[in-house]
């Protein structure tokens, strides 16, 4: 690896497993000191913690519910706290319910928005105080942005826009302080969130190139734009999605 991101803290939300853990993996591989928090995965997040750390990296896991806000800003001052500065804030926690409409449970359209949408929010307000000029802000969004593509998916779908709309008035908001805001936009991925094969069999002709991604190729997108070669990219919804939307 080139190690673009030796000196760099980059703190992961949802990053005990799937595309989450990729990031994760992939940003230490790089160089950077690593925080990330998880919700239930405990002995997924202990794991990945003390095997970034017995290549020689650093990492620290915490555990923080992304749909309280407090649980958020303290995952950012823990951060600052053990790793001693924050350059690179990857908003990766998401979660998907899907439901029709007329039987989508509001609780339910609370939960997803709260963590898919206003713990972006949160966790760019705490961090702010300790981002410096080319630091980086990355959100995981999704191409249901732009195409929900099956039933059920409207509520995500929803979410998902509202963090693309978020992103392009954060890299107003944040331009002037040279720190950049992008959000990536996977399509379907080999993640625990899509794990029936019978559904990845069904997606695969959709796919310009015939498969579903990898969670190891979003997080080379990340790691891209959490590097020094991104510093004129802001404001930007990056699709990564094989195809799916072409």
């Amino acid at each position: 690896m080139s190690q673009s991101l030796a000196g760099k803290v980059a703190l992961i939300t949802g990053g005990s497993r799937g595309i989450g853990a990729a990031i994760v993996r992939r940003l230490a591989e790089e160089g950077a000191a690593v925080a990330f928090t998880y919700s239930a995965s405990s002995d997924r997040a202990t794991s990945l913690a003390a095997d970034i750390g017995a290549r020689g990296g650093k990492a620290v896991a915490i555990a923080a519910d992304s749909a309280d806000p407090d649980a958020v800003k303290q995952a950012v001052g823990r951060t600052v706290t053990d790793l001693g500065r924050l350059d690179i804030l990857v908003n990766n926690a998401g979660i998907l319910i899907r439901a029709q409409v007329g039987e989508f449970e509001l609780a339910d359209f609370d939960r997803m928005l709260a963590v898919n949408v206003r713990a972006v929010f949160v966790g760019v307000q705490a961090a702010l105080p300790h981002l410096s000029a080319g630091s980086r802000i990355i959100t995981t969004g999704s191409v249901v942005a732009d195409r929900a593509g099956f039933p059920g998916a409207s509520v995500y779908a929803m979410t998902k826009g509202a963090v693309a709309s978020m992103t392009r008035g954060l890299a107003r908001d944040l331009g002037p302080r040279g720190i950049t805001v992008n959000v990536i936009q996977p399509g379907p991925t080999d993640t625990d969130m899509n794990p029936d094969e019978d559904n990845r069999a069904m997606l695969r002709p959709l796919m310009a190139l015939g498969r579903t991604g990898k969670d190891s190729e979003i997080a080379s997108l990340v790691a891209y734009l959490a590097g020094p070669e991104s510093s004129f990219i802001t404001g930007a919804a990056l699709t990564i999605d094989g195809g799916y939307l072409a």
